[in-house]
């Protein structure tokens, strides 16, 4: 399929893209703590109409939308939407609640992209779920802190780990009271690294009743990409953070001068990002380029970027590696960080994995060696979707996802 040039500024991760947009707009919390519950402060408060994910991208299209908030145990104070009912109506509150995590450098917007007959969020809530979008930490609807001001350096001392240990938990547990209900739950990119990692501890497990992962990184160490290898591999991560910059802006001025130096070494071909970066994807159309473009891509914390080069580096799913022995044991009472055990998600929890033999990013051979690590899992609860054709953004971007991808989801969810 022939694809419009303008397309090579469309993906869904890390930094490729940021040729393609002007600088961000003034960003700022929009939500404050207002009641505490078990420890997870909830918060009801809207964004303003003009800027609110509901107003901007869901109820345009014919569907009710609310806006949510949770206050994570660390005090980062994070933007929610629901969907409560499809275009045909229902009853609210019987439907079985599914919660969306979007990946790195993106927010809830991932999954509007497409026109409602083809984008997930809309697909789940025609189809009979009450459907909850999850934005991390850092990115535009998800700025607000109990103490922090996005200003602060302590504001982004955080990286994956913390996606795990805190905006994860805090997520699923705010739709399971909201609802009453155990979730499905759907992560893309850095959303089933956060899934996996949080999968092999114990304290999410018993509010879920599946997990769909797209594009699944847990292992990154045999990606192809050229340019998140050649990031990797130069420690490029780490020079911007100890020159000071704690926030990692796509949009920012460092860091596309950071892209144009990589994108000028030897044996770096920038002519195409989205090829260079994701692989060739199949069956993405441009149309929705200029729609991207207005609300991606989102910061995160240079610490992030780091984790993520060190997995890359090293082939191994840990914890942040402080590098300084002291602070390693000071943080975890050991040298080295201590890494996260596929092999102990419990084997009868029902996945439903997809993934492309065209992705640079979720390389199939380190798909494979997560794969390995589930070789135990039940039979009957685990299905594994393999599409020659796709790469990275094919899974939130496809015209043809819902036929290829999220129709078999959904069917795997309702035998769940």
């Amino acid at each position: 399929m022939e694809v419009a040039s303008s397309v090579t500024c469309i993906t869904p991760i890390i930094l490729l893209l940021l040729f393609c947009g002007s600088a961000a707009g003034n960003r700022k919390a929009l939500y404050s703590v207002e009641a505490q519950d078990n420890g997870i402060e909830v918060v009801d408060m809207a964004p303003p109409s003009d800027e609110g994910i509901c107003k901007s991208m869901v109820e345009t299209r014919g569907y009710e939308c609310e806006e949510h908030a949770v206050t994570t145990k660390d005090g980062y104070i994070l933007g929610m939407q629901r969907i409560p009912v499809g275009r045909s109506g229902g009853t609210p509150g019987t439907r079985p609640p599914v919660l969306l995590q979007h990946g790195l450098l993106m927010d809830s917007i991932t999954w509007l992209l497409l026109p409602p007959e083809q984008s997930l969020a809309f697909v789940l809530s025609d189809n009979g779920y009450d459907v909850w979008l999850a934005n991390s930490r850092g990115t535009k609807y998800s700025r607000g802190h109990t103490s922090f001001s996005p200003n602060d350096p302590a504001y982004w001392d955080w990286s994956w780990d913390e996606l795990v240990a805190y905006d994860l938990p805090a997520t699923i547990r705010y739709v399971h009271d909201q609802t009453g209900q155990k979730l499905h739950y759907v992560g893309h990119s850095q959303g089933t690294l956060m899934a996996l990692a949080a999968f092999s501890k114990t304290e999410v497990l018993n509010m879920l009743r599946s997990a769909a992962l797209l594009c699944p990184i847990a292992y990154l160490g045999q990606m192809t990409s050229p340019l998140a290898r050649n990031a990797a591999d130069n420690f490029i991560a780490e020079t911007v953070y100890w020159l000071g910059l704690d926030e990692f802006d796509p949009r920012g001025e460092a860091v596309v001068k950071l892209l144009k130096d990589m994108c000028s070494k030897p044996g770096v071909d920038c002519t195409n990002l989205l090829t260079s970066f994701t692989g060739q994807n199949c069956c993405l159309n441009s149309s929705i380029v200029n729609l991207f473009l207005d609300h991606e891509p989102q910061p995160s914390a240079t610490k992030n970027m780091i984790h993520l080069a060190q997995m890359i580096r090293q082939g191994t799913i840990k914890m942040y590696d402080y590098v300084d022995v002291i602070e390693n044991m000071k943080h975890y009472g050991q040298l080295s960080p201590p890494a996260y055990n596929m092999a102990s998600i419990p084997n009868d929890l029902p996945l439903f994995v997809s993934y492309g033999g065209e992705d640079a990013l979720a390389d199939v051979n380190d798909v494979k060696l997560l794969l390995g690590s589930l070789k135990d899992h039940d039979g009957d609860k685990l299905v594994v979707q393999y599409r020659d054709d796709y790469a990275h953004a094919d899974y939130v971007m496809a015209e043809n996802a819902k036929q290829e991808v999220y129709d078999p989801l959904i069917a795997f969810f309702r035998l769940q």
